[in-house]
């Protein structure tokens, strides 16, 4: 037995159920802003937005969604110091990265330099739907961080 101080979770609410209508929105938004964008991009920016955003339940889940669709384990391990490891990551990639970063820490808007790597990287009908996955995830990441969603108690699986 630890003297550590017990934690104290109170319940909190199941969104899918006490919100059905936004939940279900959500799904279909998270869906629609996948439409032509490269799964393992996907992944990638899920991945970055769960750690930038201490989000333990999404981390988990989507580091299974990438191993699951073919991710090697040691890029998995880069995507935290993907700037100082590089050559792990394709320039979209890259790009993709430094977008998902800006993003997700919006204090001073997103930088145009990283605006402008982007919209080298991808047009403009896969840059809307990068920013689209973007803003999806960062809401995902804020509903389990809110509701203190379990990681490993995925309900997909």
């Amino acid at each position: 037995m630890t003297n550590a101080p017990e934690i104290f979770h109170p319940s909190r609410v199941d969104f899918a159920v006490s919100a059905p209508r936004a939940f279900k929105a959500l799904i279909g938004f998270d869906a629609a802003a996948r439409d032509g964008l490269d799964p393992a991009l996907v992944e990638l920016v899920q991945i970055r937005a769960s750690q930038l955003n201490g989000c333990a339940y999404c981390l988990h889940l989507h580091t299974a969604d990438a191993r699951k669709a073919g991710e090697n384990q040691e890029r998995l391990h880069m995507i935290q110091v993907w700037q100082d490891a590089t050559h792990f990551f394709t320039p979209d990639e890259q790009a993709a990265l430094a977008l998902t970063e800006a993003i997700t820490q919006i204090t001073d808007g997103v930088p145009d330099d990283v605006y402008r790597r982007a919209t080298d990287h991808f047009d403009d009908t896969e840059l809307a739907q990068l920013i689209a996955v973007i803003l999806t995830i960062n809401t995902w990441n804020r509903i389990a961080v809110t509701t203190t969603k379990t990681p490993g108690t995925d309900e997909r699986r």
